[in-house]
């Protein structure tokens, strides 16, 4: 189904002005200037596939949405799929065993070759994460639970404790849950700590996408399964953002041939429809939830409108994972190329597969290049942990002229940065975010002045 996209409309500045008053009143006036200045006064309005138009009729390529849309906006398959669900039953009575939501998970278990046969369903990130690291401890009687330095697992205060950066953590201590961060670069970081007994869970993200789209060491990883299984501890990879084939692979951990006891999925699992997380672990780590199925429980856990997209979503996701490993290619070349025609801005362009980053030489010019880019054409998604780089999230469906399109944008707004935040030094990744890194709300406050236009939450 194609969509006849809006012209421009002479009411659209007084529509859109409205709309930043209500979000300065009502919401926040942070999101409200931010937004303004990415939209340069214009609001989202309609959109389809790669493409989002604004209010005044401009239009975007959304390489963005923070790795909700890997199938693009409305992907027609998707939207079938939710409105025949609408149509039948989008909610479920709770009492009455649901048959969306029991083929929701079947498919999903299967899809990751049955080796995690038991499965969560929440409608967040942050669902998921509390609900493995609860499952962990409960399993194992044991209190802490072992994160990584620069990871990010969400805001509520359960996977807050794991998320590294004290930025979010700020006048919040005294989570419930005990919580010691590792270094990536250390192979014995996590023996160290499980040696002591005490150890429920290790959460680890295989690709770090708020530390700069930054991917851990296979081999430290695979190190730190191999000792988080020898003292009796669970192994949880958070996919959330790089799994279902945005980096490569169903599950990185997986393909990497990691032993993990839990995948956490989510953002594009709803087919960037309906909001939709999973969680998918083994029997010995699901045990207390089936001894007692009401242990951890939630009203729209399960939901069978998002549970209806799963089947549909995922059929996409295979169609196109074959052009998704050719993008990959082509967008790896793109970036060589920005990097090789502006070294004195850009240091490294880190990633793996459609999770790819650019890292400037500061803040303020990672900032200036986002500004430019949505002013230009091009939507992509900061980084919360590290405001030096610029995400790029190209949907599986993006073509060769659309990322022909998005290279011609990025060269542009690289051009434009402000001499004083170029500088040439050079180096090959991103580290790992120290508990000093730059305050990106501050950052946000700067926009005028280059930084990122805000954060995402």
């Amino acid at each position: 189904m194609t969509t006849t996209l809006p012209g421009p409309d002479t009411a659209a500045p007084a529509a859109a002005a409205v709309v930043f008053d209500r979000l300065r009143r009502h919401l926040s006036p942070k999101l409200a200037l931010t937004g303004g200045f990415a939209g340069r006064g214009a609001v989202e309005s309609v959109a389809e596939g790669c493409r989002v138009t604004l209010s005044d009729g401009r239009t975007a390529l959304d390489f963005g949405s923070y790795a909700v849309t890997l199938l693009g906006h409305r992907h027609p398959a998707v939207t079938a799929a939710v409105r025949a669900q609408l149509d039948a039953m989008p909610t479920a009575t709770r009492s009455l065993a649901n048959p969306v939501t029991a083929e929701a998970a079947a498919r999903l278990s299967g899809y990751l070759g049955d080796a995690l046969p038991k499965v969560y369903f929440g409608l967040n990130g942050a669902d998921v994460v509390e609900v493995a690291v609860k499952l962990a401890r409960l399993a194992t009687g044991r209190p802490r639970v072992l994160a990584v330095r620069g990871g990010f697992h969400g805001k509520s205060l359960g996977a807050l404790a794991l998320t590294h950066s004290p930025l979010y953590r700020r006048g919040l201590l005294g989570c419930e849950v005990d919580v010691v961060h590792v270094d990536a670069e250390d192979p014995a970081a996590v023996g160290r700590e499980t040696a002591s007994g005490e150890v429920a869970a290790v959460v680890l993200e295989p690709v770090q996408g708020e530390n700069g789209a930054l991917p851990l060491p296979t081999e430290v990883l695979r190190q730190w399964c191999a000792d988080a299984a020898r003292d009796g501890a669970f192994v949880i990879a958070d996919e959330i953002q790089c799994g279902l084939r945005r980096c490569g692979a169903r599950s990185v951990a997986l393909a990497d041939g990691l032993p993990v006891d839990a995948v956490l999925l989510g953002k594009p699992l709803g087919g960037g429809v309906v909001p939709l997380s999973a969680l998918l672990c083994s029997e010995r780590l699901y045990a207390p939830l089936a001894a007692d199925p009401f242990l951890h429980s939630a009203t729209f856990g399960g939901h069978p409108l998002s549970c209806a997209a799963v089947p549909a979503a995922l059929d996409a996701i295979e169609e196109l994972a074959d052009h998704g490993t050719e993008l990959a290619a082509r967008l790896d070349a793109v970036l060589t190329g920005l990097r090789e025609r502006h070294p004195e801005v850009v240091r490294a362009v880190p990633g793996r597969g459609l999770l790819r980053g650019i890292d400037c030489a500061s803040p303020q010019a990672a900032g200036a290049v986002v500004l430019e880019l949505a002013a230009t054409g091009l939507l992509v998604s900061p980084c919360l942990s590290r405001p030096t780089t610029v995400r790029l999230l190209p949907p599986l469906i993006t073509t060769d002229a659309q990322l022909a399109e998005a290279e011609g944008i990025l060269d542009a707004a690289l051009a434009a940065v402000p001499a004083a935040a170029r500088t040439t030094t050079t180096r090959t990744a991103p580290a790992a975010v120290p508990d000093t890194a730059p305050d990106t709300a501050r950052t946000a406050r700067t926009a005028t002045e280059g930084g990122h236009p805000g954060a995402h939450t």
